[in-house]
């Protein structure tokens, strides 16, 4: 399957990836679109969640646009 990709790659003229790197980014994508970590290990066919994990990672910077807006409380 490496082989597949690389060549591709190498057609479309794009830097040279594996497959992982695309599973990688495809869990990312989905998690970005609002897919639960459940779906994305049933697309990876994962047998167990915690290797989706490692697939899903949070992009901390869309996750800090989300929050900046949030209003501040103040102590009491």
């Amino acid at each position: 399957m490496g082989d597949v990709v690389e060549r591709a790659c190498l057609r479309a003229g794009l830097p040279r990836v594996g497959p992982h790197r695309l599973r990688h980014a495809l869990a990312g994508e989905m998690l970005r679109q609002g897919a639960g970590l459940a779906a994305i290990g049933q697309v990876l066919r994962h047998q167990d969640l915690a290797t989706t994990t490692l697939y899903a990672k949070v992009d901390f910077t869309a996750l800090r646009a989300v929050a900046q807006p949030w209003p501040r409380t103040e102590a009491a």
